[in-house]
């Protein structure tokens, strides 16, 4: 079951990065992101409602627990870190191809695996080396393909952007597994709709503090901010897609390095509409460099069984 449910996160996560790239052409990032915190906010705002008055029992799976500072302390941290990632990657997709963004956010679980390697002193297997290195060569392949459209891996600061993005989401990845584990397990034990449905609304006050001292002032000399409709699909699409994934990690035998692996095959999508919708160039080089990002994946997959 919880397979399953990775791979329908990925599905939906795709689409989340085709409403990105499609929003953020020729627009504003903040107030872009800022309205996707709020749009988020308001899917989950009626779950923490309707939970604490008690309309919504304690055996449905949109109960949404109440926590104290104890608790929302660890909460408040994944918000930093998963904001903070999802600046980077905004700017990064916004000035990038998708076709070139997608393939680099397929290899965030390797990063995954490294975080596991330094952090919890976890041993690779020799499937797992093999994927790590393929997808360090699909990498260097794919700056070689950038370089045909102007875009230099070492000195191109979006690309730097999205790697900063990539690293961040790979602790947030590691991070949710102490946030889910039980405390006899060395974790937090938290409830997985309190986390995603508070994480989104202290990424809410911390957009909106951002949007009124940081863009508002200067905004009439930056990119201008229009509305479009792909902005509500955003948080519509990324809220699923991480239902599913908080979802498939409560169910027993869920491991976060597959589903982490599984979710990245959102590239698929994405990589599709780049090609299908945007009209993006070099197709044929940046598919090999695809397609050996996607064998990384598989070697990775065989490596944690």
């Amino acid at each position: 079951m919880w397979l399953a449910l990775a791979f329908l996160s990925a599905f939906l996560l795709g689409f989340y990065d085709v409403f990105k790239k499609k929003s953020l052409r020729a627009n504003a990032v903040i107030p872009v992101l800022t309205l996707n915190t709020l749009f988020s906010s308001l899917i989950f705002l009626p779950f923490i409602l309707l939970s604490a008055n008690g309309t919504i029992g304690s055996d449905s799976l949109f109960f949404t627990h109440s926590y104290g500072w104890a608790e929302h302390k660890f909460i408040l941290l994944k918000s930093v870190i998963v904001l903070s990632s999802w600046l980077f990657g905004y700017f990064g997709i916004k000035n990038l191809p998708l076709t070139i963004v997608g393939p680099i956010n397929a290899t965030r679980p390797v990063m995954v695996l490294i975080g596991a390697l330094t952090v919890f002193g976890e041993k690779l297997s020799l499937f797992q080396w093999l994927g790590v290195i393929t997808a360090m060569i699909g990498l260097y392949l794919l700056s070689r393909s950038g370089k045909k459209e102007g875009i230099d891996f070492k000195h191109n600061k979006w690309i730097i952007f999205v790697l900063l993005s990539n690293i961040l989401g790979a602790i947030s990845g590691l991070y949710d597994k102490f946030l889910m584990a039980p405390p006899s397990a060395g974790g937090v034990g938290l409830d997985k709709m309190a986390v995603q449905s508070w994480y989104n609304i202290y990424q809410l006050g911390m957009m909106t503090l951002m949007l009124l001292l940081l863009w508002w002032p200067t905004h009439k000399r930056t990119t201008p901010f229009h509305w479009t409709w792909g902005i509500i699909c955003i948080s519509l699409f990324l809220s699923a897609a991480d239902f599913v994934y908080f979802y498939s990690l409560s169910h027993d035998g869920a491991m976060i390095s597959i589903v982490s692996m599984i979710r990245r095959g959102s590239v698929l999508v994405s990589f599709t509409f780049g090609a299908l919708v945007f009209h993006e160039k070099n197709l044929k080089a940046k598919a090999l460099d695809l397609a050996l990002v996607l064998l990384s994946m598989l070697f990775l997959f065989i490596g944690s069984k």
